[in-house]
Protein backbone atom coordinates (compact mmCIF):
# COMPACT_ATOMS: atom_id res chain seq x y z
CA UNK A 1 0.00 0.00 0.00
CA UNK A 2 0.96 3.41 -1.01
CA UNK A 3 1.27 6.46 0.90
CA UNK A 4 -1.55 8.00 -0.31
CA UNK A 5 -3.34 5.30 0.03
CA UNK A 6 -2.33 4.84 3.76
CA UNK A 7 -3.74 8.81 4.33
CA UNK A 8 -6.61 7.76 2.41
CA UNK A 9 -7.55 4.12 4.68
CA UNK A 10 -6.81 6.43 7.73
CA UNK A 11 -8.98 9.32 6.77
CA UNK A 12 -12.04 6.65 6.05
CA UNK A 13 -11.37 5.00 9.14
CA UNK A 14 -11.65 8.50 11.18
CA UNK A 15 -14.94 9.59 9.32
CA UNK A 16 -16.40 6.43 10.19
CA UNK A 17 -15.40 6.05 14.10
CA UNK A 18 -16.55 9.90 13.95
CA UNK A 19 -20.23 10.34 15.32
CA UNK A 20 -22.00 13.21 13.10
CA UNK A 21 -23.38 15.88 14.78
CA UNK A 22 -23.49 19.90 15.18
CA UNK A 23 -20.17 19.69 17.20
CA UNK A 24 -18.07 17.30 14.59
CA UNK A 25 -19.78 18.46 11.19
CA UNK A 26 -16.86 21.01 10.74
CA UNK A 27 -14.12 18.46 11.06
CA UNK A 28 -16.10 15.83 9.41
CA UNK A 29 -15.83 18.61 6.10
CA UNK A 30 -12.20 19.24 6.16
CA UNK A 31 -11.80 15.21 6.25
CA UNK A 32 -13.83 14.47 3.24
CA UNK A 33 -12.15 17.20 1.65
CA UNK A 34 -8.64 16.08 2.75
CA UNK A 35 -10.18 12.78 1.23
CA UNK A 36 -11.25 14.18 -2.12
CA UNK A 37 -8.31 15.99 -3.03
CA UNK A 38 -6.16 12.75 -2.30
CA UNK A 39 -8.69 10.22 -4.17
CA UNK A 40 -7.61 12.89 -6.84
CA UNK A 41 -4.45 12.72 -6.55
CA UNK A 42 -4.45 8.76 -6.39
CA UNK A 43 -6.41 8.92 -10.29
CA UNK A 44 -3.94 11.39 -11.58
CA UNK A 45 -0.66 9.06 -10.38
CA UNK A 46 -2.31 5.98 -12.22
CA UNK A 47 -3.04 7.42 -15.22
CA UNK A 48 0.55 8.92 -15.32
CA UNK A 49 1.39 5.06 -14.57
CA UNK A 50 -1.11 3.29 -17.15
CA UNK A 51 -3.49 2.84 -15.20
CA UNK A 52 -7.30 3.98 -14.82
CA UNK A 53 -7.53 2.54 -18.63
CA UNK A 54 -11.69 1.92 -18.53
CA UNK A 55 -13.89 0.06 -21.17
CA UNK A 56 -14.10 1.93 -24.58
CA UNK A 57 -17.54 1.99 -25.98
CA UNK A 58 -19.06 3.61 -28.65
CA UNK A 59 -22.29 5.62 -27.72
CA UNK A 60 -24.96 5.31 -30.68
CA UNK A 61 -28.65 6.36 -31.08
CA UNK A 62 -30.02 8.91 -29.12
CA UNK A 63 -28.95 8.28 -25.65
CA UNK A 64 -27.05 5.35 -24.02
CA UNK A 65 -28.60 3.72 -20.43
CA UNK A 66 -26.29 1.45 -18.75
CA UNK A 67 -27.50 -1.69 -16.63
CA UNK A 68 -26.14 -1.56 -12.94
CA UNK A 69 -26.18 -4.11 -10.64
CA UNK A 70 -25.14 -7.60 -8.82
CA UNK A 71 -23.71 -9.94 -10.48
CA UNK A 72 -26.31 -12.59 -11.54
CA UNK A 73 -29.04 -10.48 -11.14
CA UNK A 74 -30.79 -10.95 -14.72
CA UNK A 75 -29.13 -7.88 -16.50
CA UNK A 76 -28.21 -10.01 -19.71
CA UNK A 77 -31.28 -11.89 -19.50
CA UNK A 78 -33.10 -8.34 -19.14
CA UNK A 79 -31.01 -6.83 -21.99
CA UNK A 80 -32.23 -10.22 -24.53
CA UNK A 81 -35.76 -9.09 -23.47
CA UNK A 82 -35.99 -5.12 -24.22
CA UNK A 83 -33.34 -4.89 -27.15
CA UNK A 84 -32.87 -8.80 -28.53
CA UNK A 85 -29.26 -8.54 -27.81
CA UNK A 86 -27.04 -11.65 -26.83
CA UNK A 87 -25.22 -11.15 -23.67
CA UNK A 88 -22.68 -14.22 -22.89
CA UNK A 89 -23.92 -15.16 -19.22
CA UNK A 90 -24.14 -18.04 -16.91
CA UNK A 91 -25.31 -18.54 -13.67
CA UNK A 92 -22.37 -17.45 -11.88
CA UNK A 93 -20.44 -13.97 -10.80
CA UNK A 94 -18.78 -12.15 -13.22
CA UNK A 95 -20.14 -13.70 -16.36
CA UNK A 96 -20.65 -10.60 -18.42
CA UNK A 97 -17.11 -10.80 -20.11
CA UNK A 98 -17.41 -7.34 -21.45
CA UNK A 99 -19.87 -4.47 -22.01
CA UNK A 100 -22.51 -5.58 -24.22
CA UNK A 101 -24.86 -3.11 -26.46
CA UNK A 102 -28.12 -3.45 -27.41
CA UNK A 103 -30.78 -1.27 -29.23
CA UNK A 104 -34.26 0.01 -28.05
CA UNK A 105 -36.71 1.34 -30.47
CA UNK A 106 -39.58 3.35 -28.90
CA UNK A 107 -41.88 6.07 -30.35
CA UNK A 108 -39.23 6.68 -33.17
CA UNK A 109 -36.22 6.95 -30.55
CA UNK A 110 -33.38 4.33 -30.68
CA UNK A 111 -32.04 3.72 -27.23
CA UNK A 112 -29.07 2.13 -26.89
CA UNK A 113 -28.56 -0.60 -23.61
CA UNK A 114 -25.38 -1.12 -21.95
CA UNK A 115 -25.29 -4.70 -20.39
CA UNK A 116 -22.17 -4.57 -17.88
CA UNK A 117 -20.36 -7.03 -15.55
CA UNK A 118 -21.88 -6.63 -11.87
CA UNK A 119 -20.82 -4.29 -9.16
CA UNK A 120 -19.42 -5.74 -6.03
CA UNK A 121 -19.05 -3.93 -2.57
CA UNK A 122 -15.60 -2.43 -3.65
CA UNK A 123 -15.94 -1.82 -7.17
CA UNK A 124 -15.21 2.36 -7.14
CA UNK A 125 -11.67 1.05 -5.39
CA UNK A 126 -10.98 -1.73 -8.21
CA UNK A 127 -12.56 -4.71 -7.05
CA UNK A 128 -13.93 -7.25 -9.35
CA UNK A 129 -13.10 -4.19 -12.92
CA UNK A 130 -15.16 -2.15 -10.67
CA UNK A 131 -13.14 0.86 -12.05
CA UNK A 132 -13.89 -0.04 -15.53
CA UNK A 133 -17.35 -0.45 -15.18
CA UNK A 134 -17.32 2.86 -13.57
CA UNK A 135 -15.86 4.53 -15.94
CA UNK A 136 -18.59 3.75 -18.59
CA UNK A 137 -21.29 4.60 -16.00
CA UNK A 138 -20.04 8.01 -15.82
CA UNK A 139 -20.57 8.67 -19.66
CA UNK A 140 -24.51 6.74 -19.58
CA UNK A 141 -27.65 9.37 -19.92
CA UNK A 142 -29.48 7.64 -17.75
CA UNK A 143 -28.83 4.32 -15.39
CA UNK A 144 -31.40 1.18 -15.03
CA UNK A 145 -30.24 -0.42 -11.15
CA UNK A 146 -31.47 -3.74 -11.80
CA UNK A 147 -31.47 -5.74 -8.18
CA UNK A 148 -33.54 -9.03 -7.33
CA UNK A 149 -35.34 -10.24 -4.02
CA UNK A 150 -31.90 -11.78 -3.14
CA UNK A 151 -29.99 -8.96 -4.10
CA UNK A 152 -31.78 -6.10 -2.67
CA UNK A 153 -28.40 -3.76 -0.64
CA UNK A 154 -29.64 -1.10 -3.37
CA UNK A 155 -28.08 1.73 -1.08
CA UNK A 156 -24.54 -0.23 -1.31
CA UNK A 157 -24.92 0.42 -5.41
CA UNK A 158 -25.86 4.00 -5.33
CA UNK A 159 -22.48 4.09 -2.80
CA UNK A 160 -20.09 2.45 -5.34
CA UNK A 161 -21.29 4.79 -8.10
CA UNK A 162 -20.81 7.95 -5.22
CA UNK A 163 -16.97 6.69 -4.82
CA UNK A 164 -16.42 7.01 -8.34
CA UNK A 165 -17.71 10.77 -8.34
CA UNK A 166 -20.77 9.65 -10.21
CA UNK A 167 -23.80 11.84 -8.33
CA UNK A 168 -27.24 9.67 -8.97
CA UNK A 169 -30.57 12.15 -9.50
CA UNK A 170 -28.63 15.39 -8.63
CA UNK A 171 -28.22 17.85 -9.97
CA UNK A 172 -24.43 20.44 -10.27
CA UNK A 173 -24.22 22.91 -6.99
CA UNK A 174 -25.08 26.69 -7.73
CA UNK A 175 -21.62 27.52 -6.62
CA UNK A 176 -19.30 29.65 -8.83
CA UNK A 177 -15.49 29.28 -8.15
CA UNK A 178 -13.01 31.34 -10.22
CA UNK A 179 -8.82 30.90 -9.88
CA UNK A 180 -7.05 33.69 -8.72
CA UNK A 181 -3.11 34.40 -8.83
CA UNK A 182 -3.00 37.07 -5.70
CA UNK A 183 -5.45 38.62 -3.19
CA UNK A 184 -6.78 35.86 -1.09
CA UNK A 185 -9.74 34.23 -1.17
CA UNK A 186 -12.83 35.72 -1.33
CA UNK A 187 -15.99 34.18 -0.24
CA UNK A 188 -19.83 35.33 -0.81
CA UNK A 189 -23.16 34.09 -1.19
CA UNK A 190 -26.58 35.40 -2.41
CA UNK A 191 -28.31 33.35 0.69
CA UNK A 192 -27.60 32.31 4.35
CA UNK A 193 -25.22 29.95 4.64
CA UNK A 194 -26.23 27.50 7.75
CA UNK A 195 -24.19 24.02 6.76
CA UNK A 196 -20.25 26.35 6.12
CA UNK A 197 -19.93 28.54 9.32
CA UNK A 198 -16.85 29.49 11.14
CA UNK A 199 -14.18 29.31 8.11
CA UNK A 200 -15.28 25.67 6.93
CA UNK A 201 -15.89 26.81 3.53
CA UNK A 202 -12.15 28.75 3.41
CA UNK A 203 -10.69 25.17 4.61
CA UNK A 204 -11.91 23.38 2.19
CA UNK A 205 -10.94 25.14 -0.59
CA UNK A 206 -7.61 24.95 0.83
CA UNK A 207 -7.74 21.28 0.99
CA UNK A 208 -7.89 21.66 -2.81
CA UNK A 209 -5.09 24.63 -3.09
CA UNK A 210 -7.35 27.37 -3.43
CA UNK A 211 -5.72 30.02 -1.74
CA UNK A 212 -6.57 32.74 -4.06
CA UNK A 213 -9.80 33.66 -5.90
CA UNK A 214 -13.88 34.05 -5.40
CA UNK A 215 -16.10 31.63 -4.59
CA UNK A 216 -19.91 31.93 -4.85
CA UNK A 217 -23.03 30.43 -3.42
CA UNK A 218 -26.33 30.79 -4.90
CA UNK A 219 -27.73 28.09 -2.67
CA UNK A 220 -26.97 26.70 1.42
CA UNK A 221 -24.67 24.62 0.34
CA UNK A 222 -23.53 21.65 2.22
CA UNK A 223 -19.33 20.73 2.76
CA UNK A 224 -20.18 17.73 0.60
CA UNK A 225 -21.73 20.10 -2.56
CA UNK A 226 -18.57 22.79 -1.92
CA UNK A 227 -16.04 19.30 -2.27
CA UNK A 228 -18.23 18.13 -5.62
CA UNK A 229 -17.91 21.53 -7.02
CA UNK A 230 -13.81 22.07 -6.20
CA UNK A 231 -13.30 18.50 -7.64
CA UNK A 232 -14.50 19.40 -10.57
CA UNK A 233 -14.49 16.06 -11.74
CA UNK A 234 -18.60 14.71 -11.01
CA UNK A 235 -20.97 13.78 -13.31
CA UNK A 236 -24.49 14.00 -12.62
CA UNK A 237 -26.97 11.49 -13.95
CA UNK A 238 -30.77 10.41 -13.72
CA UNK A 239 -31.40 7.05 -12.93
CA UNK A 240 -34.33 4.55 -12.40
CA UNK A 241 -34.86 1.19 -10.25
CA UNK A 242 -36.56 -2.03 -11.63
CA UNK A 243 -36.84 -5.23 -9.43
CA UNK A 244 -36.60 -8.25 -11.20
CA UNK A 245 -38.28 -11.88 -10.64
CA UNK A 246 -40.99 -9.68 -9.21
CA UNK A 247 -43.20 -12.60 -10.59
CA UNK A 248 -41.88 -14.69 -7.83
CA UNK A 249 -42.86 -12.27 -4.78
CA UNK A 250 -46.19 -11.94 -3.16
CA UNK A 251 -48.50 -8.77 -3.08
CA UNK A 252 -47.14 -7.76 0.62
CA UNK A 253 -43.32 -9.17 -0.73
CA UNK A 254 -43.31 -6.42 -3.34
CA UNK A 255 -45.18 -3.74 -1.40
CA UNK A 256 -42.22 -4.37 1.73
CA UNK A 257 -39.71 -4.36 -1.01
CA UNK A 258 -41.42 -1.04 -2.80
CA UNK A 259 -41.31 1.08 0.57
CA UNK A 260 -37.65 -0.36 1.34
CA UNK A 261 -36.38 1.31 -2.25
CA UNK A 262 -37.55 5.07 -1.30
CA UNK A 263 -37.29 7.50 -2.87
CA UNK A 264 -36.79 5.42 -5.58
CA UNK A 265 -39.90 4.42 -7.34
CA UNK A 266 -39.17 0.78 -8.27
CA UNK A 267 -40.73 -0.93 -11.03
CA UNK A 268 -41.03 -5.24 -10.72
CA UNK A 269 -40.63 -6.82 -14.25
CA UNK A 270 -39.60 -10.00 -14.76
CA UNK A 271 -37.05 -10.73 -17.14
CA UNK A 272 -38.04 -14.58 -18.26
CA UNK A 273 -41.35 -14.04 -18.52
CA UNK A 274 -41.84 -10.43 -20.12
CA UNK A 275 -43.98 -9.34 -16.92
CA UNK A 276 -43.65 -5.55 -16.26
CA UNK A 277 -41.22 -4.85 -19.46
CA UNK A 278 -43.83 -2.28 -21.38
CA UNK A 279 -44.06 -0.42 -18.23
CA UNK A 280 -40.42 -0.44 -17.61
CA UNK A 281 -39.56 0.38 -21.01
CA UNK A 282 -42.44 3.67 -21.10
CA UNK A 283 -39.89 4.62 -18.00
CA UNK A 284 -36.64 4.25 -19.38
CA UNK A 285 -38.27 6.91 -22.39
CA UNK A 286 -39.98 9.04 -19.77
CA UNK A 287 -36.95 9.47 -17.61
CA UNK A 288 -34.41 10.18 -20.91
CA UNK A 289 -37.12 13.01 -21.60
CA UNK A 290 -37.09 13.16 -25.39
CA UNK A 291 -38.96 15.81 -27.49
CA UNK A 292 -40.21 15.27 -31.23
CA UNK A 293 -38.94 18.18 -33.40
CA UNK A 294 -41.12 18.86 -36.99
CA UNK A 295 -38.33 19.80 -39.53
CA UNK A 296 -40.48 22.54 -42.22
CA UNK A 297 -38.90 22.41 -45.40
CA UNK A 298 -39.70 25.67 -47.48
CA UNK A 299 -43.23 26.45 -48.84
CA UNK A 300 -44.29 23.01 -47.16
CA UNK A 301 -45.72 21.19 -44.71
CA UNK A 302 -43.63 19.74 -41.24
CA UNK A 303 -43.13 16.25 -41.49
CA UNK A 304 -45.13 15.05 -38.65
CA UNK A 305 -44.07 11.21 -39.81
CA UNK A 306 -40.39 11.56 -38.96
CA UNK A 307 -39.38 13.69 -36.55
CA UNK A 308 -36.07 14.50 -35.27
CA UNK A 309 -35.69 13.16 -31.71
CA UNK A 310 -33.72 15.46 -28.86
CA UNK A 311 -34.27 15.45 -25.15
CA UNK A 312 -35.34 17.96 -23.26
CA UNK A 313 -33.05 21.04 -22.44
CA UNK A 314 -31.35 20.44 -26.09
CA UNK A 315 -30.74 23.46 -28.81
CA UNK A 316 -31.06 24.15 -32.23
CA UNK A 317 -27.66 23.77 -32.59
CA UNK A 318 -28.39 19.64 -31.67
CA UNK A 319 -31.19 19.97 -34.27
CA UNK A 320 -28.69 21.10 -36.52
CA UNK A 321 -26.30 17.71 -35.49
CA UNK A 322 -29.41 15.47 -36.70
CA UNK A 323 -29.41 17.27 -40.10
CA UNK A 324 -27.52 16.84 -43.48
CA UNK A 325 -23.59 18.60 -42.97
CA UNK A 326 -24.28 21.52 -45.89
CA UNK A 327 -27.65 22.49 -43.53
CA UNK A 328 -24.88 23.06 -40.84
CA UNK A 329 -22.31 24.32 -42.37
CA UNK A 330 -24.60 26.98 -44.36
CA UNK A 331 -26.77 27.94 -41.04
CA UNK A 332 -28.04 31.37 -40.81
CA UNK A 333 -30.74 31.39 -38.79
CA UNK A 334 -33.78 28.86 -37.48
CA UNK A 335 -37.64 30.05 -37.52
CA UNK A 336 -39.69 28.46 -34.82
CA UNK A 337 -43.31 27.78 -34.14
CA UNK A 338 -44.53 26.01 -30.71
CA UNK A 339 -43.91 26.58 -27.33
CA UNK A 340 -40.18 27.65 -27.20
CA UNK A 341 -40.89 30.48 -29.36
CA UNK A 342 -42.04 34.05 -28.20
CA UNK A 343 -44.30 34.16 -31.24
CA UNK A 344 -45.59 32.06 -34.40
CA UNK A 345 -42.11 32.18 -36.57
CA UNK A 346 -39.66 33.43 -34.29
CA UNK A 347 -36.21 33.70 -35.90
CA UNK A 348 -33.21 32.68 -33.49
CA UNK A 349 -29.78 31.25 -33.51
CA UNK A 350 -27.73 28.00 -32.97
CA UNK A 351 -28.43 29.03 -28.60
CA UNK A 352 -31.97 28.83 -28.76
CA UNK A 353 -33.02 25.91 -26.19
CA UNK A 354 -36.29 23.79 -28.45
CA UNK A 355 -39.44 22.38 -26.64
CA UNK A 356 -41.83 19.67 -27.52
CA UNK A 357 -42.94 19.36 -31.25
CA UNK A 358 -42.09 22.28 -32.04
CA UNK A 359 -41.76 23.16 -35.56
CA UNK A 360 -38.68 24.57 -37.17
CA UNK A 361 -37.44 26.12 -40.56
CA UNK A 362 -33.78 26.27 -41.45
CA UNK A 363 -32.82 29.34 -42.84
CA UNK A 364 -29.43 28.95 -44.88
CA UNK A 365 -26.73 30.70 -47.15
CA UNK A 366 -27.07 30.22 -50.91
CA UNK A 367 -25.04 32.07 -53.21
CA UNK A 368 -23.76 34.94 -50.53
CA UNK A 369 -27.47 35.90 -49.35
CA UNK A 370 -29.68 34.12 -47.06
CA UNK A 371 -32.42 31.73 -48.24
CA UNK A 372 -34.56 28.82 -46.76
Amino acid sequence: MGAIDEQVAAIEEEIRSTAYNKATQGHIGRLKAKLAALRIEREKRAKGKGGGVGYSVRKSGHATVGLVGYPSVGKSTLLTRITGAQSEAAAYDFTTVSIIPGMLRYAGASIQILDMPGLVPGASKGRGRGREVLSVVRSVDLILFLIDPEHTLFRALVDELEGSGVRVNARPPRIAINQGERGGLTISSTVKLTHLAGGLATDIAREFGLHNGTIVFREDATADQLIDALAANRVYVPAILAVNKGDLLSSAEVEKLRQKMRPFEATFVSARTGAGIETLVRRIAEALQFIRIYVKPPGKPPDREEPVILRKGQKVADLLNRLPEELAAAFKAAQVWGRSARFPGQTVGREHGLSDEDVVTVVVYRGGRPAE
